[in-house]
């Protein structure tokens, strides 16, 4: 995997939560939902969403903290990151989240020291906090906070690992995806070359494969594994 740089999505990915929409649940005075609804339906961007949103959110840094401590993430994600590291590839966690929970998430949960490409927080007073997007892109066509596809290195393999709307541009670009929820369903509308996982337990046999994935024939997958695989 020297050649391969891997782009994994946080929220819904690592951990099985939203860390946004719980924050939106917990602190955020009423009218979030109709926003959100706006966001599913394409009428405006994430990015429009989340500062809409993110104003409406009434919690003091303890409280946010106290939460964050609470996000568990996938257990096996730090096995995963020693197991792509040691083989060459590199990896950032790339979200349209915020990258203080993140942070803090992944270092009381005992992971490897990551680059994290997120929205950033900035407290206005006590409980009040607005969302500033230093990855936006204006010529993003997904009106993203964080526009994923810049995260894309030139010259290497790119590997999309992720499971929602944020991912879904980004993984029309990248040479391989590993999806689960409604971005699998995308690559499968799209033909885009992908794996589905549920756990990142599964994913040491695909990486193994990975290599061999960028040919339309995979003749050395075990039966089990050719039944996850999706080739355009």
């Amino acid at each position: 995997m020297m050649h391969w740089h891997i782009v994994c999505d946080f929220d819904g990915t690592v951990t099985r939560t939203d860390v946004i929409d719980s924050i939106l649940e917990r602190f955020a005075e009423p009218g979030w939902e109709a926003i959100e609804q706006q966001w599913l339906d394409g009428q405006i961007g994430s990015r429009e969403c989340l500062t809409r949103q993110l104003a409406l959110v009434r919690a003091t840094p303890a409280q946010l903290l106290g939460y964050f401590d609470s996000v568990a993430i996938d257990p096996d994600f730090p096995a995963f990151v020693d197991l792509a590291t040691s083989l060459g590839a590199t990896l950032d966690i790339v979200s349209d989240g915020l990258e203080q929970a993140i942070a803090r998430i992944l270092s009381r949960n005992d992971c490897p020291l990551l680059p994290i490409v997120a929205n950033g927080l900035r407290q206005v007073d006590h409980d009040r906090w607005r969302i500033v997007f230093p990855y936006a892109r204006d010529t993003c066509r997904a009106a993203a906070g964080n526009c994923k596809c810049r995260s894309v290195p030139a010259g290497r393999h790119v590997l999309v690992i992720g499971d929602g709307r944020s991912d879904m541009c980004v993984a029309e670009t990248a040479d391989f995806v590993l999806a689960r929820g409604s971005l699998a369903d995308h690559c499968v509308r799209l033909g885009l070359p992908h794996a589905r996982f549920d756990t990142f337990a599964e994913i040491p046999a695909l990486l193994a494969n990975l290599p061999q994935l960028l040919t339309p024939i995979v003749p050395t997958l075990t039966p089990e594994l050719q039944e996850r695989f999706h080739h355009v």
